[in-house]
């Protein structure tokens, strides 16, 4: 199964990363204020892509990569969309409510 060195290092890497999406959930869970759970989501998707990218080198697939840059993508797309929804208390009509306060 694991026979060189890279691979027992990427192995490691992997349940390191398995215990740090551990730790962001609980501070998910527990986190005091919003904007704390905000980022702790955030990080758990970076988390994920990190995961995804190393469990795709050690099973030898690289349409893993593939994955990992499309849910990146939309982890990037949603932390933005989560907080333009917390500052403006909507997701479009920003710009239009702006210029018709001119």
């Amino acid at each position: 199964m694991i026979n060189t060195m890279p691979q027992f290092i990427f192995l490691i890497a992997l349940i390191l990363l398995f215990i740090a999406m551990i730790l962001v959930l609980i501070r998910l869970y527990k986190g005091p204020t919003l904007y704390d759970r905000v980022l702790s989501t955030n990080s758990f998707g970076t988390h994920t892509v990190l995961f995804i990218g190393v469990l795709g080198f050690l099973s030898d697939r690289p349409d893993f990569l593939d994955i990992a840059l499309l849910y990146a993508l939309i982890n990037f797309v949603a932390t933005i969309a989560i907080l333009k929804f917390f500052r403006y208390r909507a997701i479009g009509d920003v710009l239009i409510k702006r210029e018709s306060k001119k």
